[in-house]
């Protein structure tokens, strides 16, 4: 199961507009209307649902998805769909284009597709987005949803005057519609109808007579062909009615393979324009939201109970009660409203009085202003430094960088002292941007976002927000400045000085407070060694890493993708001549026309959608072996998306200046302790397929006297829950080097080791890594495409034959009840605040998280260890090689050729010896002209 630090929302807009609007309309202490004659109550209702969500759920990625006006295949199929729908209320045609800019303001995107509704677009992005390892919560009231639920995708209900929000897994699904599968509530719906989307169903047959029947006979389509079996007015009804009934439960089927691209970087949760926030706010006189949000009060005042809060308790004193309710609602401090005092050193007796002070302190603050966030494109503006509360010096840098460089070199010897400790937020950035000057800074590190990281990992980790959590106060935003950001962005060299020593300062001042606030902080949650010990120290070390980039063959690429055009060009031929006639393979409804109508591929989906039929790539899979038109469309998609995604894109990412990709690694993302990357996302790289695999190969040396090397931790997860859970046939296994795989094949499936075939060893594979993962027997028979009953028969077995893997579980799960967190073998904790929620499929979450988050987060602590060792070893020993790459469980070093000897065995020493666990780690180690070569 994926990890929750991946956690998609997809809002269904208008269902939730509906919802929030009646739920205020209906109150009637409540007066909807403002002082300018607009009725706000349909996006008070939204604003108030999105911003408990931003607040309560802390979603990574997030989009409100839309419907449009355009007539969707529905209404092709049936003109009465949604026919009997009454007019839709003046406040909600009002309040949704003011709802769609606050929305952008919060810089969440907006999705609308036309032809598709909001349904079928939130269905196929979770779908898409299951496949990327997220978890996706679809956060809407309507029950049609219910057909989507599987173990990563859920439906999020937002709770309503004061009650909490509500989960529903696949087990609140099956238990609300009273069926075996999620999947199976398209049947309900079928034989009951949907009287608010005016599907007609069977007359006469409702919710609990539709549950008994599908209970019974599993699809309405096999009622219709039992019906004979049938008694009385039921046998007529669904005789008569029996092409209703497939009618409805097409119209009910939620499309999950709309024309919508899933890019998650498109969806990823930004911080939000405040300053339209206020201007909108301002103009629809929500004063608590304002304080909610803002943490401040809107000038033009509104009178006591022009406003109701939908998460208040209802009463006339809404705006009271709510601040109560919620503790969120206070006056934040700000630069106008504390004193301080921030001072400019520019002259060259003040640079020298500031740098001897230094010089004596134990620890300093300090940050950097640049002309960009691309390192290698970055220019010094000036830096700041603090080191009491309250105070800060600003010291600015001349445009002309041989000048700028005299200057720092004043500061060169206090950032290579050894003794002092340098503190900064996100002090990797500023690492970088002084070594782009000759400047190294040594010594102790203490970064205060990877601080709050490991205090909160699941939590935001931006300087804006911890200021606003931990000391109350709202800083100065970069874009009061330099303006938002875009084309029209300025540069921080044209802001006033007196402005930029302000903003530096305080930067700086608030930096070193968090810094007094985090460190007892560590003390007390045990995570001050683990801070000390790995993370800082693996700052310098990624910061070279990401300067030194890796080289890319441009050729290569550039050969590869005019090789996949060819290969998109032959196949669509082929396709085109099985097909029989030339259609467009990118559209879904004419593809689907092809597959079932024109080559009648699979009768049952005949019938399931008119003009738009289920063509995702796991529909596709299944029908495989009915016609070989099905192979050469999963081909086309595969060779499309590999082309635009990665063959096309990564020489785009080259820089100009050095020739090389600099990919950046970040540390505070990923709950677990595991590293992530972007620009490019290195662990999304492809390497099931062969076509995938190619990719590596655009990965080169330097040059001629080097090769790459990859090092990779063999089966390290596993190896970890065998040390953990010391279960005496899994330490054999490993200890003596037998293939762990075969060996649980052979245990599970009684048969001696030699016996073991390709199919055997293949089910084993998924279940020693599925459990790892907590997957369940529902999860295993979805992945290995067998009986749920025939899935439980092997984890059964794999228990029996792993007892102590099991108690290691239960006593996992136990301790994360008891102490509401799990720990890795360094320390590192990951927080479990769902475990004993009364939702059971919430609490299944934390319960999987308990189990896995030990093994992932210590498998994220060994290799960032074996990080720190081999950098301060090459480094040491000052070879030419260098490490430049790191993905999953794999490093690769840029090697040079004459250093093969003595860095092969120095990387594999420093990985396999990383920690002292009882069951031995294993590192495969290669080298070749590139990244593919050498894995």
């Amino acid at each position: 199961m994926p990890e929750n630090e991946k956690k998609l929302f997809l809002l269904d807009a208008f269902a939730l507009i509906f919802r929030g609007y009646f739920a205020l309309a209906s109150n009637a202490k409540f007066n909807p209307v403002n002082s300018k004659g607009v009725d706000t109550s349909a996006v008070l209702g939204f604003t108030n649902t999105l911003v408990e969500l931003l607040n309560k759920q802390k979603p990574t990625h997030i989009a409100v998805v839309f419907d449009t006006a355009a007539p969707t295949v529905r209404h092709e199929e049936f003109s009465e769909y949604k026919a009997n729908r009454d007019e839709t209320p003046e406040a909600i045609i009002v309040g949704v284009p003011y709802i769609k800019e606050i929305i952008k303001a919060f810089r969440i995107p907006v999705i609308e597709t036309d032809g598709y509704e909001a349904d079928d677009v939130i269905g196929t992005l979770a779908k898409k987005a299951e496949k990327q390892g997220y978890v996706t919560y679809m956060m809407t009231p309507d029950k049609d949803f219910g057909q989507l639920v599987d173990e990563n995708i859920l439906i999020y209900r937002p709770g309503r005057f004061g009650n909490e929000a509500e989960v529903l897994g696949v087990a609140e699904v099956c238990e609300k519609f009273g069926v075996d599968r999620p999947e199976q509530v398209i049947d309900i719906l079928g034989l009951m109808g949907d009287a608010v989307d005016n599907i007609p169903g069977v007359p006469g047959i409702g919710p609990k007579t539709a549950s008994q029947l599908v209970k019974e006979y599993g699809s309405v389509e096999n009622v219709i062909a039992n019906a004979d079996k049938l008694k009385g007015k039921l046998k007529e009804k669904v005789e008569q009615h029996k092409d209703q009934a497939l009618l409805s439960k097409r119209l009910a089927t939620i499309i999950t393979d709309s024309p919508v691209e899933f890019d998650e970087q498109d969806l990823i949760l930004e911080e939000p324009d405040k300053e339209k926030i206020l201007e909108l706010f301002t103009e629809l006189e929500f004063k608590t939201l304002a304080k909610r949000v803002l943490g401040q009060e809107l000038k033009p005042a509104v009178q006591k109970g022009d406003q109701f809060d939908l998460f208040s308790t209802g009463d006339a004193n809404a705006e009271e009660n709510n601040e109560e309710h919620e503790g969120e609602i206070r006056s934040l401090d700000n630069i106008t409203t504390v004193k301080h005092e921030y001072k400019i050193a520019s002259s060259d007796e003040e640079i020298n009085h500031l740098v001897q002070t230094l010089s004596t302190l134990r620890e300093f603050c300090f940050d950097t202003e640049t002309t960009s966030l691309e390192v290698l494109d970055a220019e010094l503006v000036g830096m700041s430094f603090s080191w009491h509360r309250h105070e800060a010096w600003y010291v600015p840098f001349p445009e002309n960088q041989e000048e700028a460089k005299a200057i720092l070199q004043k500061f060169k010897p206090v950032f290579e002292q050894t003794e002092i400790r340098k503190i900064g937020q996100n002090i990797k950035y500023d690492f970088m941007v002084l070594a782009q000057y000759g400047i190294e800074i040594k010594g102790e590190l203490f970064d205060t976002m990877l601080a709050h990281y490991l205090i909160e990992p699941d939590q935001r980790h931006g300087m804006d927000e911890l200021a606003e959590n931990f000391l109350n106060y709202q800083p100065v935003s970069i874009e009061e400045l330099i303006g938002k950001k875009g084309k029209s962005q300025g540069s921080m060299r044209d802001v006033e000085l007196s402005q930029i020593a302000e903003y530096a300062g305080e930067d700086a001042d608030i930096t070193y407070q968090l810094k007094l606030r985090f460190e007892p902080e560590l003390k007390s949650r045990a995570a001050e060694a683990l801070f000390q010990s790995v993370e800082c120290p693996l700052v310098p070390v990624l910061a070279h890493m990401e300067m030194e980039g890796v080289h890319l063959d441009i050729d290569f690429l550039r050969e590869y993708s005019a090789e996949l055009e060819i290969e998109i060009t032959g196949i669509e031929k082929e396709i085109n001549q099985l097909a029989g006639t030339p259609f467009n393979i990118n559209s879904p409804k004419q593809l689907g026309q092809i597959l079932f109508e024109v080559l009648k591929i699979d009768e049952k989906a005949k019938k399931t959608k008119t003009g738009q039929y289920a063509t995702s790539e796991d529909i596709l899979v299944k029908l495989m072996d009915k016609h070989p038109i099905i192979e050469k469309i999963l081909d086309y998609r595969e060779i499309g998306k590999l082309k635009s995604t990665y063959v096309d894109s990564l020489p785009e990412m080259v820089h100009p200046k050095t020739g090389r990709v600099h990919t950046t690694f970040m540390q505070a993302v990923a709950a677990t302790g595991r590293l992530s990357s972007n620009n490019p996302n290195l662990q999304n790289i492809p390497i099931r397929t062969e076509r995938g695999k190619k990719i590596r190969k655009a990965f080169i040396p330097r040059n001629e006297e080097f090769v790459l090397v990859s090092a990779d931790y063999s089966q390290v997860e596993l190896r970890i829950m065998a040390a953990l859970s010391q279960d005496e046939n899994m330490v054999r296994a490993f200890s003596n080097n037998i293939d762990i795989h075969t060996a649980t094949a052979a245990k599970v499936f009684g048969v001696a080791e030699v016996d073991v075939i390709k199919d055997m060893r293949s089910r084993a594979k998924a279940v020693n890594f599925g459990i790892i993962y907590g997957q369940t027997a529902y999860g295993l028979s979805q992945n290995l495409g067998i009986p749920q009953k025939e899935a439980k028969e092997i984890i059964d077995n794999y228990f029996q034959q792993y007892p102590s893997v099991k108690k290691y579980m239960e006593e996992s799960i136990r301790k994360g009840h008891e102490l509401g967190y799990v720990e890795t073998i360094m320390g590192r904790r990951r927080y479990l605040p769902d475990i004993d929620s009364g939702n059971a499929t919430v609490r299944g979450f934390a319960e999987r998280n308990a189990i896995n988050a030990p093994l992932q987060g210590s498998a994220a602590d060994i290799i960032k260890i074996a990080m720190i060792n081999i950098h301060e070893e090459i480094k040491k020993r000052k070879l030419k090689s260098k490490m430049v790459l790191q993905v999953h469980d794999e490093l690769v070093f840029d090697a040079h050729q004459s250093e093969l000897d003595e860095l092969l065995p120095l990387i594999k020493d420093k990985m396999e010896h990383a920690v002292d666990l009882s069951v031995p780690l294993l590192v495969e180690i290669d080298k070749g002209k590139n990244w593919l070569e050498a894995h």
